[in-house]
This record gives C-alpha cells, sequence and structure tokens, in this order.
C-alpha cells in the first residue's frame, strides 16, 4: 500500500490495493488496533485476517440476509452500506472509508442486515468472527478495542437519524462533509481537501434529497466561496462558514 498521505496534492494519488500487506506494516494500523497491543498479539491477529485481491466498483461484499460469518476493515477505496426497501429501491445507510469497520449489523441475528457494495475498487481486511472472538478472550486490549469499534459504530448510525432530522438540505450536505474532513483526520489526511467517492445521486439517497438539490446546495456553497467543487474532488475553503451552514458549534 501507500505510504501515509499528508499533503492535499498527494490525497489523490490512488492507492495500490496491496492485499499482500500485513497488520505490523499496514499504514491504518494505527486506526484499526489499539496501541497497546505487544508485536506478538499483532502477529496472532494478523494469522486469523484473511485478504484478498481488490473488490472491483460496484461488486458486492455481502448481501442483505447473507450469514453472517465476519467483520471487515476497509484497507483502501470506500463503500457503501444499503438496505433494500418493500418494494426493491436502495436506502443508503452508510459510506465507509479505509481504517473503518463494517459487517457488524450482523452480529445480533448472525445474517446481514443489510448489503454492502464497493464505490471504488477497494480492498479489504476479512476477519471471521469466531477467530476474533476468541483470540479478544486472551487479548483484554483486543477485547476493550473492539468494543470501543461497536460503540464508534452505533454512534455513527445515529449520525445518519441526526442528518435527516435537519431540517435544511443545506444543513444536511454541509454534516456530511464535515463528517468525512473528520474521518479524514482520523487517518491523517487531508481534512478540507477529498475526493468524495460516492455519486451525487448516492448523495442524496444517504441525506433524503433529490440529486438536484444536492448539486444545487454544492453550487450554492461553491458560489459563497465555502467550498472548491470539481466534479467529485472537494475543497475546504472556509470551514468555519461549513460549520455554521451545518448548524455545529466549532
Amino acid at each position: 500500500m501507500t505510504s501515509n498521505i499528508t499533503t492535499a496534492d498527494e490525497d489523490f494519488i490512488p492507492c495500490q490495493h496491496e492485499y499482500r500487506v500485513n497488520c505490523g506494516n499496514c499504514r491504518l494500523n494505527s486506526i484499526c488496533l489499539p496501541l497497546t497491543l505487544e508485536d506478538d498479539d499483532i502477529v496472532q491477529l494478523d494469522d486469523i485476517i484473511q485478504r484478498s485481491k481488490p473488490l472491483q466498483k460496484g461488486q458486492h461484499l455481502y448481501r442483505e440476509g447473507d450469514e453472517f460469518q465476519s467483520v471487515y476493515a476497509v484497507r483502501s477505496g470506500a463503500l457503501k452500506a444499503y438496505k433494500t426497501t418493500d418494494d426493491g429501491r436502495e436506502q443508503v445507510t452508510g459510506f465507509y472509508f479505509p481504517g473503518e469497520i463494517l459487517g457488524m449489523d450482523g452480529i445480533s441475528k448472525n445474517v446481514h442486515d443489510s448489503s454492502a457494495k464497493t464505490l471504488e475498487t477497494s480492498a479489504v481486511c476479512e476477519i471471521p468472527f469466531s477467530s476474533l472472538s476468541k483470540l479478544s478472550t486472551l487479548m483484554p486490549n483486543l477485547q476493550h478495542h473492539f468494543f470501543q469499534l461497536m460503540s464508534q459504530r452505533i454512534t455513527e448510525d445515529q449520525v445518519l437519524i441526526t442528518l435527516l432530522s435537519k431540517n435544511s438540505a443545506d444543513e444536511r450536505v454541509a454534516a456530511l462533509l464535515l463528517s468525512i474532513s473528520s474521518r479524514n483526520a482520523r487517518r491523517k489526511l487531508s481534512p478540507t481537501h477529498f475526493r468524495l467517492p460516492m455519486s451525487r445521486v448516492d448523495i442524496g439517497n444517504y441525506l433524503g434529497l433529490t440529486v438536484e438539490t444536492v448539486s444545487r446546495v454544492f453550487s450554492r456553497m461553491q458560489k459563497l466561496e465555502m467550498l472548491r467543487v470539481d466534479n467529485k474532488e472537494i475543497e475546504i475553503l472556509d470551514a468555519q462558514a461549513v460549520r455554521t451552514m451545518a448548524n455545529v458549534s466549532s
């Protein structure tokens, strides 16, 4: 995989999706793993993780109703989670970026409650849940870290509820951009200059807005010199103005 990226121009260098990487040399291990794990513990964890070649854009990682067997760490690329409505439409429920964990929706009922599909070529680490559970009993730090990840996932699930509860389209779009910005910062990438891997259609679906409304909000934010928008490339020019639009405190 590529080395850690910190400058805005370098943010857009594509990841090589190296599937032979291990936990010890992965640039995302500080996000995925508890910092207190010893080298020997990391080796044991690495032994249970399965890595395959990258998934192509539009390929499913799992589908709603599939038997739950593993959780997944995104190593490169991006995925979306969605549920299928009664009339057969997709309802996007979340976006996942490198260093983030998905698949935990299947823990309670042993079947996945949603589907996960790649937004672009993506690589994941598959972590069999039965093996992870056994290993966690031997490593309290790992168990605690996994509980933290579950808690974080629950918290992030509330983001959608919060977004949809906002009155205006401006608030919803601005809040989503702030969420992506903070998640980029957690990966030590630029919080102000990034590429949106999802389409305007997916953004609108996620936020409960039409694609035309999403496009109008981006245009308005650009005219107000809050953003610079070039198709999927976003540069936040005035973070405080975006926070104000999102109606959140700085």
